[in-house]
This record gives structure tokens, sequence and C-alpha cells, in this order.
């Protein structure tokens, strides 16, 4: 690595922390201001607010934030660096473009690995006590109020229950239907299901099992105020708040999620996908839009710094709508969620490429 390839990597990571900084310290002073009342109305300790909070609230939006960040913050330096017609020295020197380009990608790589390390693996645990928090301090308490909720807990086996309590973790009118060759088989109801934590189970008071044979059905009742324990694919927080659940999720849960759903045939599985794969999209759209910067931003223009840092901003613009458009179509179930999280990524990557072969040499 060249002395030049240290100074361009240098003033492309400082660059970016301090563009990241600054929009992350005005976007908490904006929702401090913004949910303050609520702080007050709720009774939130100051201490909760900035450990539990603030603290994890910032590497949210840094990391969020990232890709449109190192864009501009490349866009910006590099104008800067061509407007003192120090790109045009590099090159003069006999150093290509393409050689160039070598400590942009250095730098975007380092960003794009530690934020693939701090979205797959770290945030979701800063998420998880950022969320609670929201939930304590800044939302109305949370009561389940779904009712006939119907889904797929094994394969070919079917629960029901037409209300659940989500403080006593009890479901009411439970039935669990197992389904063979498109025909009933065996039907269990009951009046309640009660969920034990200290045994990880479910009890079940006054059921009813009805094994149906071809001869004859075989009737099993329950015994007077004996529960029966039996272990379901159903948990509490399937009926717990779900409000940004799958960012408190790992890489590795949110694939056990979205299997879990498949298998149980349940909607609302385009959220976690859209998530999954942006993990691992996020991290090549910073070099993607790094390099574009670059591309952007190393002709020296007439118009001066302005007019490329405009053009960044224009640019940025349209790969948020573009994000924006093709999310909400795949969370409406009209395009693969993997398709929706990387076209914005090829998309750009066809345009830089086709910029990259209008850049003077």
């Amino acid at each position: 690595m060249k002395t030049l390839d240290k100074y361009l990597i240098k003033k492309f990571l400082t660059t970016y922390v301090f563009a990241v900084f600054i929009i992350v310290l005005v976007i908490i002073v904006i929702d401090f201001v913004e949910k303050n009342d609520d702080f007050i109305e709720h009774q939130a300790p100051t201490r909760a607010i900035f450990l539990q909070y603030y603290l994890n609230l910032a590497p949210y939006w840094a990391n969020y934030i990232s890709p449109l960040m190192i864009f501009i913050s490349t866009v910006f330096f590099t104008a800067k660096l061509a407007s003192h017609t120090e790109i045009i020295a590099i090159l003069s020197t006999g150093t290509s473009f393409r050689r160039l380009m070598y400590p942009y990608f250095i730098g975007a790589a380092v960003v794009a690995v530690f934020s693939f390390i701090m979205v797959g693996w770290i945030l979701p645990k800063a998420n998880k006590t950022r969320i609670a928090f929201e939930n304590q301090y800044i939302e109305d308490k949370y009561y389940f109020s779904d009712r006939d909720i119907h889904m797929a807990v094994e394969k070919n086996v079917y629960a029901y229950l037409s209300s659940y309590d989500n403080t006593s973790k009890t479901a009411y009118d439970f039935t669990l239907e197992k389904i063979e060759n498109r025909t009933l088989v065996e039907k269990l109801s009951a009046r309640r299901a009660v969920y034990v934590d200290s045994i990880n189970k479910w009890q079940l008071y006054d059921y009813r099992i009805r094994k149906i044979g071809i001869m004859k059905d075989q009737l099993t009742f329950s015994q007077a105020s004996t529960p029966l324990d039996t272990t379901i694919n159903m948990y509490p927080g399937d009926f717990e708040n779900t409000n940004n659940l799958h960012e408190t999720m790992t890489i590795p849960q949110l694939r056990k999620q979205i299997a879990l759903i498949n298998s149980r045939g349940s909607e609302g599985v385009e959220t976690f996908e859209i998530e999954y794969f942006q993990r691992f999209a996020t991290p090549f759209a910073v070099i993607i839009l790094s390099m574009m910067g670059l591309i952007v931003s190393a002709r020296k223009s007439r118009g001066g710094v302005g007019l490329q840092i405009a053009i960044g901003f224009v640019l940025a613009f349209v790969y948020i709508l573009f994000y924006i458009m093709s999310k909400g179509i795949a969370e409406s179930g009209n395009m693969p969620a993997l398709l929706a999280v990387w076209l914005p990524n090829l998309v750009f990557s066809a345009i830089a490429t086709v910029m990259y072969f209008t850049v003077p040499r």
C-alpha cells in the first residue's frame, strides 16, 4: 500500500465518520424533541433514556444511513480533491483510474465488513433493548385483540383459538386438528390452554380428544381439574407485540423465523425475508455507492464542488426512492423479497459501469 493509498483511505474514512456523526446527532436531537412529552408522561428515568434508548438508537441510525452517507461523503471529498486539481495530478503520474479506485474500494470494504457484523449480530441485541424501552415508555400498552385465529403448527396439524389473553398467556376455545389425505383423523378440543413457563408447555383444561377411525371413533375426556401437559409448536411470542420484531433478530434467528412461518403457512413472511436479504445487500450497497461516488465526482467541473455535490444528493434521493418502491411492492407480495432488496444495487451497478467508461483517463 502506497502513501497515496493511505492518504485517500484516511480521507475516505474520516469524511464518512464525520458525516455519519453529524447526521446521527441531528436525528437524535429531533427525536428527543419529538418524544420528550412521552418521556415525561410515562415517567421514563433519565438514565434509561440515554443508556437504553439513545445509546442503542445511535448505532441503529448510523448503520441505516451508511450506504447513503458513504456515497455523499465520497462525492464531497473527491469533488474537493478534483477542484484542487489533485485528481489530475495523480493521473498525470501514470496512475490509472482503475488503480485510483483501489483505496476507495479498501475503505468501502472496511465499512462494509463492519456494517455486516453490526447488522448481523450486534445491532439486533441493541434493538431489543431499544424496542423494549419504546414499548414501555413511548408506545401504549399492548393487548392482543385478534379473534378467530387459525395457524398451521406442524405439517398437516392446524390450531384454532377464538381469543388470546397475552397477560395470562391463555388461549380460549382451543382446538388442534390433524389431517391426513384431506381427511380429519384426530381433533383435540379444550376450553382453554395456558402456557406454563416453568415447563415450557401448554396445559389444556376441559379437553376432549377425538380419534376418528374407519369403524368407530375413539373419545378421550379430561379428568376433573387435571390439565393435560402438551408440547405444541405455538408460543406466547406468537401473540406478543411484533412491532419491529424483525430488527431484534440475528441472521440465524431470521432464517429460523422464516422457516417457521413458511412451515405454518402463515402470512407476514415478506417482512422477515426483506430484512434477511437486506442484511447481505447493505454491505454491497456500501461498495457500489462508494465507487459510484468516485466516478461522479472525479471529473473537475466548471460549476465547482457544489454542482457535483448536488448531483450526488440527487442520485442518493433516486436510490432511496427506488429502494422504498421496490420494498413496498415486495411487502405486498407482488415481488420476490430477494429481487426487491437487490434491485437498487443491480440498477445502480449498471449505471456506475456505464458512467465508468465516460470518466477521463
